[in-house]
């Protein structure tokens, strides 16, 4: 045996002489101390190389508690559950003795647990005494497990004594003040005939506690692992614990299973390795058995995803995931969701990538019940996982493209940010709506919370909102109030430009499409939008029954759906549609009421965003037929600048006047430049007709500058509209 192995055995044997201690009357420093070693030879056993920090011990201690408080809910559910019958009144006492000590105890150590973790997040302060006086404080609990004899003392699994005698410290007294002094806790714990006194002042309270106790004990609370890999296993751990959870649990003790320090360090591992992915992130997929299962919108649907990964085969070395975004709002999971999937990809990043959908963002989670869900489940730490998810949420990509070929996201296609410049002059051309390039996509700031309206980035918002049609070319998303439409031909151009065969994208539901018979119902989870020669264009929606619950509008009995993209054609994917799986009652964290102050918001921006954008269309139309027949020296003659057939009918040269006011005037631009736009001609002109007396050239004249007058007002006026709307639009 050489050295390297003898020292690993000398701590492996000190690992498990410290586990089967008793920690009766130890003061607090030596249980720190004792768990201090304890940890650091496990290092050594496990290969750690790092050094163990005060956050260590504090896990462990937490840990050890979480496990006595299990431990002692299951006491109550099972005493809370069997029958007395047969029983003498001795044993009957014995019993309810049992039962309201483990009761007591469980409550302790989980407020003495939830205080080490929020003492653990406030960053790497000296656990002083009082921290280890929380922490056996917790610790200290009656643990029996597998058995319910009643006994003086309760041996564990290693026969060794595990009814803890020692006093209860400051910590507990300050957790419950309905527990003993310490004389009486000793004599509880010694099995000394104490009457059992009413803890609650009056019979509904008593009524709420036994009914409480007769519900399921909590599943165990969930622990981050010591050397902060995430494995298989914990995986499986963190699924079933959220299942059972979900089964027979409300949503305000979500916490007690998920800590929030195992919530925090599962969203920063997944965020570090999301932040360094690109944009469009390129899946290398072309092994001889690779698929790809690439999923749609998921909404909170908890269950619904299990059945997904279940039915369709768990991430592994030859099967890759995507997930096409919106994995939050308008159901009861959505939290839940976004943290497995946040497992997923800190155990497998290179087999299972999360993209960004439009509900990945403030505004939609302000909204639709996400921010209103977290703050349910993790009470008064919840503004802070609130604002962790909104940090993780930017990092997310926006595109993949799988083995070369197929192009996947949550909206769809975008426009391009390029800005043109005129040859004859410095000044740069309007910019119109043109298909962008994966390389402009590329170079997208992802990492604001909401997609903005306009600028630069707009392009984040197009990627994100844009929604398939079967009218050519691109225009404006009016329904959405951002985003675009595309047509069909912008679909083969984009494959054709890309060199890609197949897009898949989601975002469009039942309740999108609901009304709309250019396209499909999307009542199978999926349609195919659009069909060309370079290959075809699909929406996947992977929430059936949505919306999840119903909350005062129609209930969409769709089916949801996931594709299979199999080597070496990952261009014909095959689409598997499934029902909603059963899952419990809940509530999602949404009301109709939301659903239309949303609605009637967008439809009063999609009105006034319509008679903008018509004007804003008919000036750039304008301007770009005048641009394209004038040099930049002839732009301030009015001849060429000015309506057609108005200047020849004045004659400003016998007026004096050699260089007359022009219809094209200079603003600035989304892009800190300037552009050149045409004053349109009002619909009313105030001050016309004109007197009849008045001759010629002053008529003509007169007409001419009350007419461009009238213009300029009319020009004004609309860009306060345009204005107002963006505002609205900005905070509604």
């Amino acid at each position: 045996m050489d050295r390297e192995e003898r020292i690993k055995n000398a701590c492996k044997k000190i690992v498990e002489c410290i586990n089967a201690m008793s920690f009766v009357n130890l003061d607090d420093q030596r249980v720190h101390s004792l768990v201090m070693m304890r940890e650091i030879a496990r290092g050594v056993v496990e290969n750690r190389d790092r050094k163990v920090t005060k956050s260590d011990v504090t896990r462990a201690l937490h840990s050890s508690i979480e496990k006595m408080a299990s431990a002692c809910r299951d006491i109550v559910y099972k005493l809370s559950k069997m029958s007395y019958k047969g029983l003498d009144d001795e044993r009957i006492q014995s019993l309810l003795r049992v039962k309201e000590i483990a009761c007591k105890h469980a409550k302790v150590a989980s407020v003495g647990s939830d205080l080490l973790i929020r003492e653990s997040l406030v960053g790497e302060e000296t656990l002083t005494s009082n921290n280890i006086d929380a922490l056996v404080g917790g610790a200290e609990i009656m643990m029996i497990e597998g058995s319910l004899e009643v006994e003086a003392e309760v041996q564990n699994e290693d026969g060794h004594n595990a009814v803890q005698k020692r006093p209860v410290t400051r910590a507990k007294r300050a957790c419950d003040k309905g527990v003993q002094d310490r004389e009486a806790q000793r004599k509880i714990l010694e099995d000394e005939p104490v009457e059992v006194e009413a803890q609650l002042g009056n019979e509904d309270d008593q009524n709420q506690e036994q009914e409480a106790l007769s519900q399921p004990p909590l599943p165990q609370a969930l622990i981050w692992p010591a050397d902060d890999r995430v494995t298989l296993q914990w995986i499986q751990d963190v699924t079933s614990t959220i299942k059972q959870f979900s089964d027979n649990h409300t949503p305000s003790e979500f916490h007690s299973i998920m800590p929030i320090a195992v919530a925090n360090k599962l969203i920063d591992s997944a965020s570090s390795i999301l932040s360094k992915e690109p944009n469009c992130v390129e899946i290398d997929c072309h092994g001889e058995d690779s698929r790809v299962v690439v999923v749609g919108d998921i909404h909170g649907q908890f269950h619904d995803l299990l059945y997904v990964l279940e039915n369709a085969g768990f991430p592994s070395e030859n099967q890759f995931y995507v997930f096409n975004g919106n994995y939050v709002d308008k159901g009861a999971w959505g939290l839940e969701v976004f943290l497995l999937l946040l497992a997923w990809k800190a155990f497998m990043p290179h087999r299972v990538y999360l993209l960004r959908g439009n509900h990945e963002s403030k505004e939609c989670t302000l909204t639709y019940g996400f921010e209103k869900e977290v703050k349910t489940k993790f009470g008064d730490q919840g503004e802070y996982v609130y604002n962790k998810c909104l940090e993780c949420f930017k990092v997310l990509p926006l595109a993949s493209i799988i083995a070369g070929s197929v192009y996947t996201t949550h909206g769809g296609l975008f426009r391009s940010i390029r800005i043109a410049s005129s040859r004859r002059s410095r000044r740069k051309r309007i910019r119109r709506l043109e298909l962008g390039s994966l390389n402009e996509l590329s170079e997208v700031k992802r990492s604001l919370i909401d997609g903005p309206y306009e600028g630069l980035n707009i392009l984040l918002a197009d990627v994100l909102w844009s929604d398939p049609s079967l009218r050519q070319g691109l225009s404006k998303n009016k329904a959405r109030g951002r985003g675009l439409w595309w047509g069909p031909d912008c679909t083969e151009a984009f494959l054709k430009m890309s060199k890609l065969k197949l897009i898949i994208r989601s975002h469009e539901g039942p309740d999108v499409r609901a009304g709309q018979h250019h396209l499909g119902d999307m009542l199978s989870g999926y349609c195919m939008d659009h069909d060309g020669e370079s290959g075809k264009l699909y929406t996947l929606f992977s929430a059936p029954d949505y919306p999840q619950v119903e909350f005062g509008r129609k209930l969409y009995t769709n089916e949801g759906a996931y594709a299979v993209l199999k080597s070496p054609n990952f261009e014909s994917p095959s689409f598997h549609s499934f029902k909603a799986v059963e899952r419990p009652k809940a509530d999602p964290f949404f009301t109709v009421d939301d659903e239309d102050k949303k609605a009637s918001s967008n439809h009063e921006d999609e009105i006034a965003s319509e008679d903008v954008d018509d004007e804003i269309d008919l000036g750039e139309q304008d301007l770009t037929s005048m641009q394209a027949q004038t040099s930049t020296a002839a732009i301030s003659s009015s001849q060429k600048s000015s309506p057609v057939g108005m200047t020849s009918e004045v004659d400003f040269e016998a007026l004096g006047i050699s260089n007359p006011p022009s219809w094209t005037v200079l603003l600035p631009d989304d892009v800190d430049g300037t552009k050149l736009v045409q004053v349109p001609q009002a619909p009313e002109v105030e001050g016309l007709p004109l007197p009849p007396n008045l001759e010629e050239p002053h008529k003509s004249a007169y007409e001419y500058f009350f007419k461009l007058i009238a213009g300029l007002k009319h020009m004004l006026q609309t860009r306060e509209t345009e204005t107002k709307v963006q505002k609205r639009r900005r905070h509604g």
